[in-house]
């Protein structure tokens, strides 16, 4: 102890350092970007709105036109038959790459390479020709019973079958998502069910599916995304009553296929920035509890399961020499 403190005189104390002053750094080439930027940008939405091209008035009388209401109205019918059938489809072939029988996962694997091989027009191309090569399919018992015989000719209709092509497609990579997702649950898990005697199918029903949701549900959100542009191809079955088939036939009718694109892609923009937004709030629900960072409410719980001690001491203006 120092010679102050065995006499009995006061300490004093040094006064706290008086506080930095910080002065931001100027960044004047960003405000040069920027007004670059914004010159470009002006000077393009100058040339757009001055082009006779664009034809705006006819993007106008075509906007809300009923016709491209109804095409968008089938887009969202589309999107909504397809991810429900691939999602489930999707889930389904995961579990079987993982299962444990050979012959369910080498089943799993040659979907997979098919389906994430091939080109989805190529796929959808194929399916508006299934009547066409299949005429009637039989089910029953082969060379002996014959139960039901179905006519595709007369049972065609595309829009059921772009819905076929488009989720057959979207369940293979559905299915990596998901396998990624069950992939993500620790060891842990699986032996922890296996000691409560679960079977390998009610430890992936009840034990890791639920817990991989956090890792599947945000991909699934950009899956979604890009469902819907993928509807756009279904012309190639052919079908053309969804949003972007309209505004192509409408097009062949007044030879103005730019303002009609324009429709289109303004449709499409609407739709895509409300999933954003339904992603957005979705990725931060299942994001909770990711970060390790205590909050205060967290950090009050703890310091009232210790007797009321707070976890870290109030910082003090006085200090002492030992």
């Amino acid at each position: 102890m120092t010679d102050s403190a065995s006499s009995g005189s006061p300490i004093v104390l040094s006064r706290e350092p008086t506080p930095i002053k910080a002065i931001p750094l100027r960044h004047p080439g960003r405000w040069v970007a920027a007004i670059i930027v914004i010159v470009l940008f002006g000077l393009f939405v100058y040339g757009a709105a001055t082009n006779s091209a664009y034809s705006w008035g006819t993007y106008g009388r075509y906007l809300f036109d009923s016709r491209i209401g109804n095409g968008v109205w089938i887009t969202v019918q589309l999107l909504v038959y397809s991810m429900v059938i691939a999602v489930v489809l999707g889930v389904v072939i995961a579990v079987m790459r993982l299962s444990p029988n050979p012959v369910l996962r080498s089943a799993a694997w040659i979907y997979l390479w098919i389906f994430r091989g091939t080109p989805i027009y190529v796929q959808l191309t194929f399916w508006g020709l299934v009547p066409v090569i299949y005429k009637n399919v039989a089910l029953g018992i082969p060379f002996t019973v014959q139960v039901a015989e179905f006519n595709l000719q007369s049972l065609y209709s595309a829009f059921w079958f772009a819905v076929i092509g488009l989720a057959l497609n979207e369940a293979a990579y559905m299915a990596e998502i998901v396998r990624a997702g069950i992939n993500s649950v620790g060891e842990g898990q699986f032996e922890a069910s296996k000691a409560l005697g679960m079977t390998w199918s009610q430890t992936m029903r009840r034990t890791v599916l639920p817990q991989a949701m956090r890792v599947i549900i945000p991909p699934t959100g950009n899956e979604v995304i890009s469902m819907l542009k993928t509807t756009s191809l279904v012309i190639a079955i052919p079908f053309t009553g969804e949003l972007y088939g309209r505004a192509r036939d409408i097009s062949g009718v007044n030879f103005e296929p730019v303002p009609l694109l324009l429709v289109a892609s303004t449709w499409y923009l609407l739709m895509t920035s409300i999933l954003m937004v339904g992603q957005y709030y979705l990725e931060r629900h299942y994001s909770k509890g990711v970060s390790r960072t205590l909050t205060n409410r967290q950090l009050q719980a703890l310091a009232d399961a210790q007797g009321g001690k707070p976890l870290m001491a109030p910082r003090s203006s006085e200090g002492g020499a030992m």
